[in-house]
């Protein structure tokens, strides 16, 4: 009987296997990496860019210019309106004074602009046209969530 050994007993370590959990980490921070771009409700359109200096916008507001379905432009920044009341219409020569103004005081102003559905896409880009001829770096393009 020199072939068997008696029996000792091992101690148990109690330790937590922490690689099936960085798979799943690993697997679930790809998912939010491919999901998150697509999350994002709006088109920006890129404009040509100027020569400026990076300059920190969190102070400040950004401008939205809208346009309504009987072709009248409103402008507003932080839910107010800029140089008067922001239910009164402006002709399109105003809109861009002011936002000139704007952005010559502050240059990296954001402009957003917001079209009522059932207005024609000539009009959207004669009003792109105009806020980059007032110096806006770029764009936006407000819309709604799809309904589900």
């Amino acid at each position: 009987m020199s072939g068997f050994r008696p029996k000792v007993k091992k101690n148990l370590k109690a330790e937590i296997n922490v690689v099936p959990f960085i798979d799943v980490m690993l697997v679930l921070l790809v998912v939010f990496m491919i999901a998150a771009p697509m999350m994002t409700q709006g088109i920006k359109v890129e404009l040509p860019k100027a020569s400026s200096e990076p300059v920190d916008t969190k102070d400040d507001e950004p401008i939205t210019v809208s346009v309504k379905k009987d072709g009248g432009y409103y402008i507003e920044s932080g839910g107010e309106g800029i140089g008067g009341d922001r239910e009164a219409a402006r002709p399109l020569h105003e809109i861009k004074d002011i936002v000139s103004k704007i952005l010559i005081a502050k240059p990296n102003t954001l402009v957003f602009v917001q079209g009522d559905r059932s207005v024609s896409y000539g009009v959207i880009v004669e009003l792109m046209g105009e806020l980059k001829m007032a110096g806006a770096p770029s764009v936006g393009l407000l819309t709604d969530p799809p309904a589900r």
